[in-house]
């Protein structure tokens, strides 16, 4: 594909990520004003945030594979089709019911708009350009949590929360077209059945432990560990992970092929993507910690993250280029280092707001070389052609399991230490070690010139 076009590939991915990233910037803004329109309570509207959460770990494997059989084009132009129908849904829902479909189907459709994006990076861009082009499309999400909480402040002062979702409207005039034209159509169709049984099977596994991590109180873990409304949907998702993989190994064509796993690279990949996903996190907890360490207002705590959400849109396309000139090894071992002296200097040191905001720029900079591009321009490199949408859900799955277990991991840890300071500072410990672990597995990824090799190969 020739330079120009593959610049407009570029903007035609950046703008359909900024449409789904956007989204979930504005929803923490949008939710109080949802429950006040509909007078529901606090524990009703939880679901407009855990139904997305549910549909979009469903769709991203599905979507993924899809596209790895049909082609990138028209799957793409479906996912933002649902997402702007789910969005128009919410906009114009006359009740709570009807938003929490609404957010059904966005997160249906955009489960599958990052990993086809990052397929077609890898279907696209030569070699030593993929690097760079997945940072751009990473460093979107730094950008969407920098303008994104302020837009939803804007639109909610001066019109109602409906507002919010009509914006994925214009985003989905641009690009549709676009899309079309620019995107690759050809799939790689498969002469093996389609994988119905492991479809189902991962389905109703993410969704027992989406739900049932979602149902965990931090504050008590135990006792709701042991509740019925967790310990069933818990103990259903752990069984249904030998009963998936031994599914896909018999499959013609499954979903999650067990090749994805095959190597010491992929495994390290998906075991990194885990580990940064809780890391990631963890984030949402330090406002909490700045309340307790500074008495200063739940809104100024927020706004105390800004380093952390820079660093990930300026560290993003760095890294990015950087993996094009070093590999991923370097830039992932950096990235550990970053994000486990970060995360010790809030666990260990005295905390200051000095102190904090050189942890927080560490711990965002390390995020940015870890989520941001290396370990899916790892999953391009060492997955087949046919199955690069599919390794790229992968690495979006393992992430956002991580995610879930944050609160169980966070949460317990500061609960059994008294919370406030003290609970938060041990729980930030606690990461700070599984960062160092991180960084030793980082050290047994693949060394420059035999990954530059392996991608040559691809080419």
């Amino acid at each position: 594909m020739k330079a120009e076009n593959t610049g407009k590939v570029l903007g035609v991915l950046f703008l359909g990520v900024l449409m789904a990233a956007l989204d979930i910037a504005i929803i923490g803004p949008a939710l109080p004003a949802i429950r006040d329109g509909f007078h529901a309570t606090d524990r009703a509207v939880v679901w407009v945030f855990t139904t997305y959460l549910l549909f979009n770990l469903i769709g991203t494997p599905l979507m993924a594979k899809i596209s790895d059989r049909l082609g990138r084009r028209d799957v793409y132009v479906v996912d933002v089709l649902l997402f702007v129908v789910g969005s128009v849904v919410v906009a114009l829902a006359p009740s709570l019911t009807w938003v929490v479909v609404g957010r059904g189907i966005q997160g249906f459709g955009a489960g599958g708009i990052f990993p086809v994006a990052s397929a077609v990076i890898g279907d696209t861009f030569p070699p030593e350009r993929r690097g760079w082009a997945l940072g751009i499309i990473g460093s979107v999400f730094g950008v969407a949590f920098l303008i994104g909480p302020i837009l939803a402040g804007v639109v909610l002062k001066y019109f109602t929360w409906h507002m919010l979702f009509w914006g994925p409207v214009p985003f989905a005039l641009l690009l549709i077209p676009a899309a079309w034209r620019w995107l690759p159509a050809e799939g790689k169709p498969s002469d093996g059945k389609a994988d119905w049984q492991g479809m189902l099977l991962l389905a109703v596994l993410l969704s027992s432990l989406a739900y049932a991590l979602n149902q965990l109180d931090a504050t008590d873990l135990a006792a709701s560990a042991r509740s019925p409304k967790v310990v069933g949907f818990l103990l259903l998702g752990i069984a249904l992970i030998p009963v998936l993989a031994w599914v896909e190994r018999g499959a013609a064509d499954p979903i999650i092929h067990p090749r994805l796993f095959g190597s010491r690279q992929l495994v390290l990949a998906n075991a990194l993507a885990l580990g940064a996903g809780i890391i990631e996190g963890s984030m949402v907890f330090i406002p909490a910690l700045l309340v307790a360490a500074f008495a200063v207002s739940e809104s100024k705590a927020s706004f105390m993250l800004l380093p952390v959400v820079a660093t990930l849109s300026i560290g993003a396309p760095l890294f990015g280029h950087g993996l094009d000139k070093v590999g991923s090894r370097l830039v992932v071992m950096l990235g550990t280092a970053l994000a486990a002296a970060g995360t010790a200097m809030l666990g260990f040191v005295h905390l200051s707001t000095t102190v904090f905001y050189i942890a927080a720029i560490l711990v965002g900079f390390g995020l940015s070389a870890l989520l941001g591009a290396p370990l899916r321009y790892i999953m391009l490199g060492e997955a087949p052609p046919e199955e690069r949408a599919s390794a790229q859900a992968l690495i979006s799955v393992m992430t956002k399991v991580g995610q879930m277990l944050t609160g169980a991991v966070v949460g317990a840890v500061a609960a059994s230490m008294g919370g406030g300071v003290a609970g938060y500072a041990a729980s930030f410990q606690v990461l700070g070690g599984l960062a160092v672990v991180l960084f030793l597995l980082s050290i047994g990824l693949k060394r420059h010139h035999v990954e530059r090799a392996s991608l040559q190969s691809q080419a």
